[in-house]
């Protein structure tokens, strides 16, 4: 980081944003900074798995997590380590045929690739992912995908998007999504455009992409018909605490960050940093970075000791705590530094656009908070209801 992200990172992120296209994953220069971190065995560090990754754990990985996040936009594309990538390695990993190993995956964990994920649709809410619209029927030994998806983050320079659309018409509205692998050369592929968020649209982008009797062999499909739902939760549980770990070093950086501005920059006859207001501003971020960080090592090695699904709660409460942590230590940082926060002379205004989709994206704050409650009173119901029965 020290040696090859921060003295570059401002041109780094320019050349992604310059250079990412159709055909284009990654940019030249970038590409230098890949090829050392890979040499150096510092690549696929999320990954558990010893034959295509690191072999570290949740709990070993936040570490590093955290360092990828004090340069959010570009370090953790150093590492191979960026979302969806790693999302989508992770279920390939988990879900895939060996034949889809070899296809998708292997690519991917090389970094000779990147991909998408497509689930977001602008015309139904993605609170609520059983109100999915897009299908796809088997024609001939094809799937035939129709539907409308945006926010398919990466898709500008991917090679495939894996995409959940409904293959099946139970009454259970969880046993209706499917996954499927579709390369973005597939008649029917169309990437509208990459939609603009909060002024940037360049990069890998957000994009807006319409499936028009879009064509994929059967042998696509990635798990079972009908088994989107719980995919989606193995992808989803690592990555809602990836974003976590890596806010957390986006807010260590921006204390970092306010502190040596409060310490240099004097107004009404002294340094900021004697002034009450910006030592509460640098002690109440020092005090919530800290909590978070214990709360998500905490959820990382309940992941690893009993299992994703055991921890859903505590992957829940860290998506809410660190997504909000951090947009509130940038908003500090932002106003120490006046007018220069507001620029992009400094990373702190990218780092507040980057990081502020936090609060939607893996399930917005809103629904975290009703699954948390609704967990803690079945809980205490069931203690009671215990309490009750034993003393019958």
């Amino acid at each position: 980081m020290d040696e090859h992200i921060y003295p570059r990172e401002a041109e780094l992120h320019q050349a992604i944003d310059d250079e990412v296209a159709p055909g284009v994953a990654y940019p030249a220069e970038l590409v230098e900074v890949r090829e050392k971190a890979k040499a150096e065995g510092l690549w696929n560090l999320f990954l558990p798995d010893d034959e295509y990754g690191a072999g570290l754990n949740n709990w070993q990985y936040a570490f590093l997590c955290e360092e990828m996040g004090r340069s959010p936009l570009v370090a953790p594309m150093a590492f191979n380590s960026a979302a969806p990538d790693t999302g989508n390695m992770e279920i390939l990993l988990e879900h895939g045929s060996d034949d889809q190993k070899a296809r998708y995956l292997q690519p991917l964990v090389d970094g000779d690739i990147r991909s998408c994920f497509s689930m977001t649709e602008p015309e139904t809410a993605g609170s609520d992912p059983t109100g999915l619209a897009a299908t796809a029927r088997l024609d001939g030994g094809e799937w035939v995908i129709n539907g409308h998806k945006w926010f398919t983050s990466g898709a500008v320079g991917a090679d495939f998007a894996i995409a959940m659309v409904n293959t099946e018409e139970s009454d259970n509205p969880y046993a209706n999504a499917s996954m499927i692998i579709v390369p973005v050369d597939a008649p029917g592929f169309n990437l509208v455009r990459s939609v603009s968020v909060m002024g940037h649209d360049k990069g890998p982008g957000h994009c807006e992409i319409l499936y028009e009797d879009c064509r994929v062999p059967e042998e696509n499909l990635l798990g079972h018909r009908g088994a989107g739902f719980l995919i989606a939760q193995d992808r989803l549980g690592p990555g809602r605490i990836h974003h976590c770990m890596r806010a957390i070093g986006t807010a260590e950086r921006a204390l970092e960050m306010m502190c040596l501005r409060a310490a240099d920059r004097e107004a009404f006859g002294g340094p900021l940093a004697d002034k009450q207001f910006v030592q509460d501003f640098i002690a109440k971020s020092r005090m919530e970075i800290d909590q978070a960080r214990l709360l998500s090592l905490n959820a990382a090695w309940l992941m690893d000791t009993v299992g994703k699904r055991a921890a859903r709660q505590q992957i829940s409460m860290i998506k809410v705590v660190a997504a909000n942590m951090v947009m509130d230590v940038l908003d500090r940082a932002l106003q120490v530094h006046g007018s220069l926060g507001m620029s992009d002379d400094t990373p702190l205004a990218a780092m507040w656009r980057y990081s502020r989709m936090l609060k939607l994206a893996d399930g917005p704050d809103e629904v975290h908070k009703m699954v948390i409650a609704r967990r803690e009173v079945g809980r205490f119901l069931k203690k009671r209801a215990a309490t009750e029965e034993k003393a019958a």
